[in-house]
Order: structure tokens, then C-alpha cells, then sequence
């Protein structure tokens, strides 16, 4: 029997996601109508990991989520797994493809921390409980910042001191790779091209957002940097900033350091602007004329049509525009209000066309419009067990 199924683990601080995909059933296409999912065969969560009501760590829980793979008949003694994917936030300079877990691995990537203080700890921890639970099982690092591993240093650099930069991996990494990489290639498929024919800028709108420039297949500029604070206004991150303002604040202000992390990070953005950040509360409040929701509203559209002025300037040719993730697939208003006026561009959203719900992926634009403007949703576990099965596949 070949071994075709990949579990894709997401651990965070105190959940754990997780699917279960065979690699040898037809995968979803967003090509046509209401998709169906045959390559999926179980996907859960569990939440409130080493809190009250939820369970004691992260060993619980994947032994939690294997009690209930096997009450479906799909425990992780079976034979037919392949692998685990594992998603891990930042990889640095390190690691720039899918990579064979190893304990050097597993070190390199603790070495990684003070770039992902938030992430890689958790991530470590899920692989860690993971390997000893099936220590036989080949076992696969997915990172978030590989996609992006391949820009160009003019779009890496930060204009710094080198040696400084250099000593403390101070560099855009960009993150959301995964999503983009998957994105990117999608929206080729919708042309009917392959994705080294394509230039598309991929805008990733979730409560955390991120724009890339990918030029035939290739990351040659992304939104986000040494971590995800830059860039795109998101749900509760500032996103691009004067950098004095942390000084600014620290001297007026007598904010601290973790003062100012946790503002821009956990207080800013939408919910920092207007109270939430949830765009279709903001819609709604949008709708009862509240100036502070129609304020965030404008901030965070005039941001992404920067960057997509931006990123044309970069590409020189753009083929497609792709929205995707909670807000880029769920808000006309949101796609309208960010591209409307862009015709000299080459970018005309049809109304209509761009009003109407599915589950597969569209064109929104206009037949005469010069730019595809697609909505294509993500499927970052997918990418996650694609990239895990090409490694160990026999």
C-alpha cells in the first residue's frame, strides 16, 4: 500500500490546527462552480490549550486530535500517512524550501525565536510532541517566509547599516507564503497559463493582510517585513509607520518598548481606528453613517491602492490582480473601493460580476479590462501538504 495521506499541523500558543489530506485524491479546483473537496478527509481545532477548560499543553492536545482521527477510522498508526506538515512562521535566511525535520533542523529553527517570538516557540513545541508520537514518521517544516526567500536584495534591504542588518538577520522576510504561493499559481490556472506566464500582485486580506509582486511564479516583493507589523493596515496592526513615532512615544508618551509593541501590533490598525476589526461590522457601521468606521474604511483602502500602484510600478507588466483570505474573498466593497478609478492602469472591476458570492474562484474584472481581477480563495494547508508529500513521496 502507498502512503498518500499528509496530516498539516498549525500550532499556535494555545490552539492547534490540523488536516488530514490524501495527496492522491483529486485536490480541490477553484476553477468550476461550488468546489468539492475529495482530497480532504478530516480538519479541527483545538483551542484553549493550558487554559482554564482546555487542555494541559500541546502534547494533550495532538493526542486529542489523534483520539479523533481514529474514531473516524483515520488514526495516525495508520499506514497510509505519508507525513506531517508542519507550519512554521519564519525560516530566515536559513531555510527557503520545504525541509526534512532533523533534531539540527528542530535547533536551527529554536535559533530562530527572537525573529518570531510569537510563533516558532509553538511551532517547535507541535513538532516536537508530534515526532514523539510517530518518531518513524518522516516529518516536514513548511515555512511561511520560503516564498519570499527569492527577492531580489533591492527589495530586501533595508537602507541600514550592513553590519548591523547582518549581525541581527535585520532584512524583509515577508510572510503569508503559503497563501501567496498558492494564490499565485491559481490565478495562473484561471488565465489558462502557467505560472512562469503570469505577473500577478496577490493582496492576502485577513485579519492580518499582506501584498506580493510575483513575477512569472517569482516573490519579487512582498508587504511584510522583518515581521508581519509591516506593510498593509490590518485588523489590529498599524501596519507601514514613521519609524520615530516609537521614539516619539517613548519620549512624550513615557511608553516602553513592550508599551509600543503591543500598540501597534494589538491596538492599532481597524480596531485602533474605529473599535473593530471586523469588516463586515464595519460595513454595517459604515451603512448607519458612523464617521469612525467610514475614517478606517478609507485608511485601510487607500493603503492597498498604494500598493498596488506600487507594485504595478514594480512588475512593469500586471496580468491579474488576486484577493484572497477572509476580507480579499468575502468584500466587494473592500475590492471595489481599492481598485475603483484605475483604469489608466489597465484595471476596470465590473460591478455586477464583482458582487456575487461563491466558493470558487472568479474573475471580477471587466471583459475589455487589460488586468485580470480575480478572487481566489486560499488554501494554505493544501500548499502545506503539497510541498510535505513532493519531499517524501516515493
Amino acid at each position: 500500500m502507498t502512503a498518500t495521506r499528509v496530516l498539516v499541523l498549525n500550532s499556535g500558543s494555545s490552539s492547534l490546527k490540523y488536516q488530514l489530506l490524501d495527496m492522491a485524491r483529486p485536490s480541490p479546483t477553484t476553477l468550476n462552480g461550488a468546489e468539492t473537496d475529495s482530497s480532504r478527509l478530516a480538519s479541527g481545532i483545538v483551542e484553549r490549550i493550558g487554559e482554564a477548560g482546555g487542555v494541559a499543553d500541546h502534547s494533550a492536545a495532538l493526542k486529542q486530535v489523534a483520539d479523533e482521527l481514529s474514531s473516524q477510522g483515520l488514526g495516525l498508526d495508520s499506514p497510509e500517512l505519508a507525513a506531517v506538515g508542519h507550519r512554521v512562521v519564519h525560516g530566515g535566511t536559513r531555510f527557503t524550501e520545504p525541509t526534512l525535520i532533523t533534531d539540527e533542523v528542530v535547533s536551527e529553527i529554536e535559533k530562530l525565536v527572537p525573529l518570531a517570538p510569537l510563533h516558532n516557540p509553538a511551532n517547535v513545541t507541535g513538532i516536537k510532541v508530534a515526532r514523539e508520537l510517530r518518531p518513524d514518521l518522516p516529518q516536514v517544516a513548511v515555512f511561511d517566509t520560503a516564498f519570499h526567500s527569492g527577492m531580489p536584495e533591492a527589495a530586501a534591504r533595508y537602507a541600514i547599516d550592513r553590519a548591523t542588518a547582518d549581525r541581527y538577520g535585520v532584512r524583509r522576510y515577508g510572510f503569508h507564503g503559503t497563501s501567496h504561493a498558492y494564490v499565485s499559481r491559481a490565478t495562473a490556472a484561471l488565465l489558462g497559463k502557467e505560472p512562469s506566464e503570469v505577473n500577478v500582485i496577490v493582496l492576502h486580506l485577513g485579519n492580518g493582510a499582506s501584498a506580493s509582486a510575483v513575477r512569472g511564479g517569482v516573490c519579487v516583493d512582498t508587504s511584510m517585513g522583518l515581521t508581519p507589523l509591516e506593510g498593509l493596515v490590518m485588523g489590529t496592526r498599524s501596519g507601514d509607520i514613521d519609524p520615530a513615532v516609537v521614539f516619539h512615544l517613548a519620549r512624550v508618551a513615557g511608553l516602553g518598548v513592550d508599551d509600543i509593541d503591543n500598540l501597534l501590533n494589538k491596538r492599532s490598525g481597524l480596531v485602533g481606528l474605529c473599535g473593530d476589526n471586523d469588516m463586515r461590522e464595519i460595513g454595517r457601521r459604515i451603512a448607519e453613517d458612523d464617521a469612525d468606521a467610514q475614517l478606517a474604511f478609507d485608511v485601510y483602502v487607500h493603503r492597498l491602492r498604494k500598493y498596488v500602484g506600487a507594485y504595478s510600478a514594480v512588475l512593469g507588466r500586471v496580468d491579474a490582480i488576486a484577493f484572497t483570505a477572509g476580507v480579499g474573498e468575502n468584500s466587494a466593497a473592500v475590492r471595489e473601493a481599492a481598485l475603483i478609478g484605475l483604469e489608466p492602469l489597465g484595471i476596470e472591476i465590473d460591478a455586477v460580476r464583482n458582487a456575487v458570492r461563491g466558493s470558487a474562484a472568479r474573475l471580477v474584472s471587466t471583459r475589455t479590462s487589460r488586468v485580470a481581477v480575480a478572487v481566489v480563495p486560499t488554501d494554505e494547508e493544501l500548499e502545506i501538504a503539497q510541498q510535505a508529500y513532493s519531499l517524501v513521496r516515493p
